[in-house]
C-alpha cells in the first residue's frame, strides 16, 4: 500500500489497530457476511488498521489454508472499500461517519506464524494480498537460541517489513531477554514492535533496547498489554546510557484484543491521550479511566482462569452487539468459563462509556449488507 517511509510515518503517527476476530456458522465455517461487518465496523468507528490472522483470529486458521487466506482477503477488501468511500467523502459525495483520509490507508497487518519455511509463505501470500507489514509470532520456536529468531525475523523482513511481537506466554509466547530486543532492533525492516509480555519488567526490556539501539525515532511501539493500556500510552521513558546520554521513548498506539470491541471509544481515548501528553492537560482524568478498562479487560480476557476464555470473551460481546452471530471457536472446547458471562455483564453495565453499542445499533444494517 505504500513505500517504508510512508509505511514508517503512519506507525509513528499512533493508530488504534483492532486485533480481526474470525465470525464462525454455527457448524464452524466461514460467516462470510458478518467477517465482512467486523471490518467494516473497525475502519467505520475510525480504526488506523487491521491486524488479521493474529491470536484474536484464532492461529488455527492456518489448518486450513482456504478460510486462511479468505479472512485475509475479506479485511483487504473491506480497506479498500473504506478507502474508496473516503476519497468519496472528500469530493463531498458521500454523507459517512469517520474514517482515514483518502491520503492516509489503514495499515494493514498480517500475523505471520510457524518456522521460518511456513512463515515465509504466509509473508508472501500477505504481501501479495497487498498488506503492509507482517506480525511475526514466535510461539512455534519456544526452544531455539535468540539468535536463531533474531535471524528468522530477518529473513521474513526479507519478503515484507516486520512488526516484532512479544506474546505473553500465557497464550503461547516466551521470554525474550533485552539482548534480543536490542539485536531485533538492528533489522532493517523493523517497523515497529507489538509489546504484549502483561509483565512491567519485560516490557521496559523492549523500550530501552529500542532507546539504546538509536533508532528510537525509526521503530513505533506499540502496546499490546491489554491489562495496562492507557498507563503504556501516557508512559514516557527517558532511559539513560552508560555514556551518561539520556533517550525518551514512549508508546504511539496499540494493536490490541481488547480493541475489537469498543473501537470507537478507543480511538477517542487515544485521541485524548495525545492530547494529554502534548499539553499535560487531562491526565489525571485518564488515569481515572484506567484500571475502569483494566478491569472490562479481565473479564472479557477471563483473567481468572489464566486467560482460557479470552477470545470467546471478545466474541461474546460482538454476538451481544448483533455482529457475530455466536462465540463459536475453531476449537469447540474453546468457549467462555464458568462465571465469565456474568464478569461480562457486569463490566458491559458498569463501564457503557467504554462501548460503542449505539454506534453498532445505528450502522449495523449497513454494515451487514
Amino acid at each position: 500500500m505504500s513505500d517504508l517511509t510512508g509505511l514508517r510515518r503512519r506507525l509513528l503517527d499512533g493508530r488504534v489497530i483492532p486485533a480481526h476476530p474470525l465470525a464462525l456458522t454455527a457448524e464452524r465455517r466461514l460467516d462470510e457476511r458478518r467477517q465482512r461487518a467486523l471490518g467494516r465496523y473497525y475502519l467505520a468507528a475510525g480504526a488506523g488498521g487491521l491486524a488479521v490472522g493474529v491470536h484474536t483470529t484464532q492461529f488455527a486458521i492456518r489448518d486450513d489454508p482456504a478460510l486462511h487466506r479468505a479472512v485475509l482477503e475479506i479485511a483487504m477488501e473491506s480497506a479498500r472499500e473504506r478507502l474508496a468511500a473516503s476519497a468519496s467523502r472528500v469530493l463531498g459525495e458521500d454523507g459517512g461517519d469517520r474514517g482515514q483520509p483518502s491520503s492516509d490507508p489503514p495499515v494493514m497487518v498480517a500475523g505471520v506464524c510457524g518456522r521460518t519455511e511456513q512463515a515465509l509463505r504466509e509473508a508472501s501470500m500477505a504481501a501479495n494480498l497487498g498488506y503492509d507489514v507482517a506480525l511475526v509470532s514466535l510461539s512455534a520456536m519456544r526452544d531455539e537460541p535468540e539468535s536463531d529468531l533474531v535471524e528468522h525475523c530477518a529473513r521474513i523482513g526479507e519478503a515484507m517489513p516486520i512488526f516484532g511481537f512479544y506474546l505473553q506466554p500465557a497464550v503461547g509466547g516466551r521470554r525474550l531477554s533485552h539482548r534480543f530486543w536490542a539485536r531485533l532492533a538492528e533489522v532493517e525492516r523493523l517497523m515497529a514492535i507489538k509489546v504484549a509480555p502483561f509483565n512491567r519488567y519485560e516490557t521496559l526490556d523492549v523500550l530501552r533496547a529500542v532507546a539504546l539501539s538509536g533508532r528510537a525515532g525509526e521503530i513505533a511501539l506499540y502496546t499490546g498489554n491489554d491489562d495496562h493500556i492507557i498507563e503504556d500510552l501516557l508512559m514516557e521513558f527517558a532511559c539513560g546510557s552508560a555514556a551518561g546520554a539520556s533517550t525518551s521513548v514512549g508508546f504511539v498506539g496499540g494493536l490490541l484484543g481488547q480493541w475489537a470491541v469498543g473501537t470507537r471509544r478507543a480511538v477517542e481515548l487515544l485521541g485524548r491521550i495525545k492530547a494529554a501528553r502534548s499539553s499535560g492537560v487531562g491526565i489525571a482524568e485518564l488515569l481515572a479511566l484506567a484500571p475502569q478498562l483494566t478491569d472490562t479487560n479481565s473479564a472479557l480476557f477471563d483473567a481468572a482462569n489464566a486467560f482460557r476464555g479470552c477470545i470467546a470473551g471478545i466474541h461474546e460481546v460482538l454476538v451481544r452487539q448483533g455482529l457475530m452471530a455466536g462465540r463459536w471457536c475453531l476449537d469447540p472446547r474453546e468457549d467462555l468459563s464458568p462465571g465469565q458471562s456474568e464478569e461480562i455483564t457486569r463490566v458491559l453495565n458498569a463501564y457503557p462509556h467504554l462501548h460503542d453499542d449505539d454506534f453498532i445499533r445505528k450502522h449495523l444494517d449497513a454494515w451487514m449488507n
